[in-house]
């Protein structure tokens, strides 16, 4: 199954006639040519501080930390271009585990006394670098993203997976390598574990982040309590108990470490898990009846906003604002998560045209800001808008359909894009995110993550040789 390269729509109009085609409502403005007077320029005042355009640098782990979770040059390179992006918010920088066990490898960030000294250094080379190249940081507003991978913890190198999961589930467990229930997060296990969340949090704050992010999204742990549908005691079943990790947490947060805000990446939606088909095109692992996606329908590939807006409006009553909205998992349905052209080695070609799975993100976003207009919605889904990323992203601001662009993979190859946009330069296409997958590819395949094609540093990496060793075997 072939579908049009963006960089194939030169001028606005071929750009609409696809969008026509597939009779999609994507908001774009053709003529958009940037500049200060845009509304991606304006500010956004939020409990958690000024924010001073409407650009957001979503998290994104490097899979190159220290084996003891400490930051190392790759990362140190990482946040200091996120510094010199433009861009006013950063959400969480980077995905850091609360503990050893909930890494979803041997080399993510974990947020420790220990450790703490070199996290807080990573968010001074961010500060320093984002002085260095714009007028002020007082608008610059950092949060830290704070997870437990669950499910797809792996940890330890050599180990492989060792899930944390907190459910059987009847397609995942094979995957993950759940074999019994003795790897099941107990309700013990849990309360434990929100206690080191509110550790990590008043960690944070010392180090002088403004605000945390309790991670709900991509089928880590937060998001799959919300799908427990069918797990006893106080941690599941009614949306009540599912959302009590949460709420536990967030009690904590006031308790321990008063003024620090707090804000929710979440998965809105999500699907029945997908394999590659016969002809390398993925299909749904499961055909009806699927009934552990929160944000679905039960049929598998349905959308149901009944429980994620009774979460944002849980979200309003626990006082928080910041949002930020995603969906599925990368490791079972990336398409809807991460529409891209080209899949990850261990993905399958995209069974729709990557824009559908960008237009279905903005739209839920959309209608998701219309339901709640009180909180901070921050979208994601735009990097494979490549040259278009500007003039829908002008547009669906403008046009009050989110708050802030999350801008992900595109921050690898190009971190400066929000900058060029707010000073009206021409964007640079040899810069632009073309979807390639080898950031997702490399890590997979226990390498560090990066735009190996397009960024200079990592096309003279020593990862890269073993990369294109690891994609020629794939594609045998």
């Amino acid at each position: 199954m072939q579908f049009p390269r963006i960089a194939s729509f030169r001028t606005p109009d071929r750009f609409q006639a696809r969008l026509d085609e597939l009779q999609l409502q994507l908001p774009f403005f053709g003529d958009f040519g940037g500049g200060p007077n845009s509304s991606l320029a304006d500010p956004l005042t939020t409990r958690a501080g000024q924010i001073g355009n409407r650009f957001c640098i979503l998290p994104m782990e490097g899979w190159d930390g220290t084996t003891d979770g400490r930051p190392t040059e790759l990362t140190r390179r990482r946040w200091k271009r996120f510094g010199l992006s433009g861009a006013k918010l950063i959400w969480g920088g980077e995905a850091v585990a609360v503990r050893h066990d909930g890494r979803d490898s041997p080399h993510q960030l974990v947020i420790n006394e220990p450790n703490a000294r070199q996290l807080e250094g990573l968010r001074e080379t961010l500060v320093d670098a984002h002085a260095s190249h714009f007028d002020s940081t007082d608008d610059l507003c950092i949060g830290l993203q704070l997870t437990h991978s669950g499910r797809f913890a792996a940890p330890t190198s050599g180990m492989g997976r060792q899930p944390r999961p907190i459910y059987r589930h009847p397609i995942l467990d094979q995957r993950c390598g759940v074999i019994s229930d003795d790897c099941l997060m107990t309700d013990d296990d849990l309360k434990r574990l929100a206690d080191e969340f509110v550790v990590a949090a008043c960690i944070a704050q010392r180090l002088g982040f403004s605000w945390v992010d309790i991670k709900h999204c991509h089928g880590y742990l937060g998001h799959e309590l919300l799908s427990g549908f069918d797990r006893p005691g106080p941690f599941g079943g009614s949306f009540e108990n599912r959302t009590r990790f949460l709420r536990t947490i967030v009690d904590g947060i006031r308790t321990e470490a008063p003024g620090l805000e707090i804000g929710v990446r979440i998965s809105v939606f999500d699907f029945v898990p997908f394999k590659s088909g016969p002809d390398g095109v993925g299909i749904p692992e499961a055909q009806s009846g699927y009934r552990y996606a929160f944000g679905g329908d039960s049929s598998g590939t349905g959308i149901d906003l009944g429980e994620p807006s009774e979460f944002l409006r849980l979200l309003i009553q626990l006082q928080i604002e910041l949002v930020s909205t995603t969906c599925g998992c990368p490791y079972y349905n990336p398409h809807i998560q991460r529409p891209a052209l080209f899949p990850p080695s261990d993905g399958y070609q995209p069974p729709e045209d990557p824009l559908t799975g960008v237009d279905r993100q903005i739209q839920l976003t959309a209608e998701l800001k219309r339901r709640f207009p009180e909180l901070i919605f921050v979208g994601g889904g735009y990097s494979y808008l490549q040259e278009w990323l500007p003039s829908v992203a002008e547009a669906a601001v403008n046009e009050g359909m989110v708050d802030s662009v999350g801008l992900g993979r595109i921050a690898l190859s190009y971190p400066e894009l929000p900058s060029d946009v707010l000073a009206g330069r021409t964007t640079s296409r040899k810069k632009l995110c073309r979807t390639f997958s080898d950031c997702t590819t490399a890590p997979r395949n226990g390498l560090v993550s990066g735009c190996f094609p397009l960024d200079r540093f990592y096309k003279d990496h020593p990862d890269r040789d073993a990369l294109q060793e690891v994609k020629q075997k794939y594609h045998e």
